[in-house]
């Protein structure tokens, strides 16, 4: 019984160890860029050095005038730039804010060691201000350099690293366009999570061996319930990248915190609690304002147009559900006949909205020729800066929908009620009507909501001038 234990134990070797023994994959290319990037920072700053040296006050010095002090500056900074992990791939590498400060706080280090050594005799201080202008200067402009000659590089398919996708079918579309975001992986292929169980683990590893994957992304779901298998991946030298299932995809606002050895996702509370909101309804009030005073010759040249144009109000006044589901009147400009709404009725059949939750037709026989203007250029929407001066609607937030619309919602649906609604938002700069399909309307306004603050805003306010001014989906 123990001569056959012991024969069979051989036949399974530890599970720690690799069947042979291999440089990891992929370890060339990031050598190389670590190489390139260090080859960059050191004419970068002997540059810097030269240029400070020649236009700043002369100095009878041995900083100034020996090769090994030079050498000593470039470890320096060099070391400093390495232990702040800027030599690591990805958006380590592109921290400009990381890069000066850590240029910056070698030059005060070498200072301090020049005080230190020979306090009498180390550089001007012009010389000194020069070569950190000079070395921030350099620095940044050869990484940014790099990187766009990366970039150019990757797109005409070049220094990509190899890949392979595990995941489940429903998942694997989100998550190949998640992988595509970074545009530095080439995916060779992609399986579900049946290719990790037991029986066919051993033929996978050697199809990854063979097309040459440098790493491996597998979503959680695939690895979860198979015990040891990212041993394999380590002892098959290829790294391993564990992609989130969506109900676990990290928030945009949060961080990696340490709890002793395990991270823990964690939102951090603001300083002053809920000031960014405060300061957006602060906006939206000057802004509304500012805008009804600027434009009050345009609201009377539209009412008059509208007047001439076709019988009825100048104003349109719809019920809209708005903040936590609560009925308030929406203010626009008439583009439509009078009895518009009753005709909706008959036009049913004719809504290009896949889904019948919203309701759109492109050539709506209901609509004005004044009308048709108006909405092209989205000046029936102007009069809404009145809601959102009484507090019902924001400059930028989810559109408030008709009660028509809310009635066919979906409970997952009522999430984007729970935010101020807007004039403007995420949904109208990503396609505005093209949207064919309400639920890419709903994740436009998850997404606004999840990833809000008032830099989002400002951005979508611009976006909304080249949106009106291009047309773009407008009718």
């Amino acid at each position: 019984m123990a001569s056959r234990y012991l024969s069979v134990a051989s036949l399974k070797p530890d599970l720690r160890s690799a069947k042979g023994t291999r440089i990891q994959r992929g370890l060339t290319i990031r050598f190389l860029r670590v190489v390139t990037l260090i080859f960059l920072d050191v004419i970068a700053l002997i540059l810097a050095w030269k240029l400070a040296v020649f236009y700043g006050t002369p100095l009878q010095s041995p900083w100034t005038q020996k090769t090994s002090f030079l050498l000593l500056t470039l470890i320096v900074e060099i070391g400093i730039l390495a232990a702040q992990g800027l030599y690591r791939a990805g958006i380590h590498r592109r921290s400009y804010p990381n890069l000066i400060k850590s240029v910056s706080l070698s030059e005060v280090f070498l200072l301090l060691i020049a005080f230190l050594y020979e306090p009498n005799h180390y550089v001007s201080r012009s010389t000194f201000l020069l070569f950190w202008f000079f070395s921030v200067a350099f620095v940044c402009s050869t990484r940014y350099l790099f990187d766009v000659t990366t970039k150019l590089l990757r797109n005409r398919g070049a220094v990509l690293h190899p890949v392979f996708l595990i995941t489940d079918a429903e998942e694997q579309e989100d998550h190949t366009k998640l992988i595509a975001q970074e545009n530095c992986y080439l995916i060779l292929g992609s399986a579900d999570s049946s290719c990790l169980d037991l029986r066919n683990r051993e033929t996978t590893f050697e199809y990854l061996h063979k097309l040459g994957i440098v790493e491996a992304f597998v979503s959680w779901n695939a690895i979860k319930n198979r015990l040891y298998v990212c041993w394999h991946f380590h002892t098959a030298g290829i790294t391993l990248r564990i992609l989130p299932i969506k109900s676990e995809v990290r928030h945009p606002k949060s961080v990696l915190w340490m709890i002793g050895e395990v991270p823990c996702m964690t939102i951090p509370a603001p300083i002053i609690t809920g000031s960014d909101f405060w300061v957006k309804r602060c906006f939206d009030l000057c802004c509304s304002i500012i805008l009804l005073i600027i434009l009050s010759p345009v609201y009377l040249l539209i009412a008059l147009v509208i007047k001439l144009d076709s019988p009825g109000p100048v104003f349109f006044k719809q019920d809209r559900i708005g903040l936590h589901c609560k009925k308030f009147k929406i203010w626009k400009f008439r583009t439509m006949v009078v009895n518009a709404e009753k005709l909706q009725a008959t036009l049913e059949a004719k809504n290009e909205i896949k889904d019948g939750v919203l309701f759109k037709v492109k050539d709506d026989p209901r609509i004005t020729r004044v009308g048709k203007f108006l909405r092209r250029y989205s000046l029936d929407e102007l009069p809404q800066l009145f809601n959102v001066l009484l507090g019902q609607m924001s400059l930028v937030g989810p559109r408030p929908l008709p009660i028509r619309d809310v009635e066919r919602f979906q409970t997952a649906h009522f999430i984007r009620q729970e935010v101020l609604p807007g004039i403007t938002g995420l949904w109208q700069v990503s396609g505005r009507s093209n949207i064919e399909n309400f639920e890419d309307a709903v994740k436009l306004d998850i997404a606004y909501i999840e990833n809000w603050s008032l830099w989002l805003d400002l951005k979508i306010l611009l976006q909304t001038i080249q949106v009106v001014l291009q047309k773009t989906g407008a009718y």
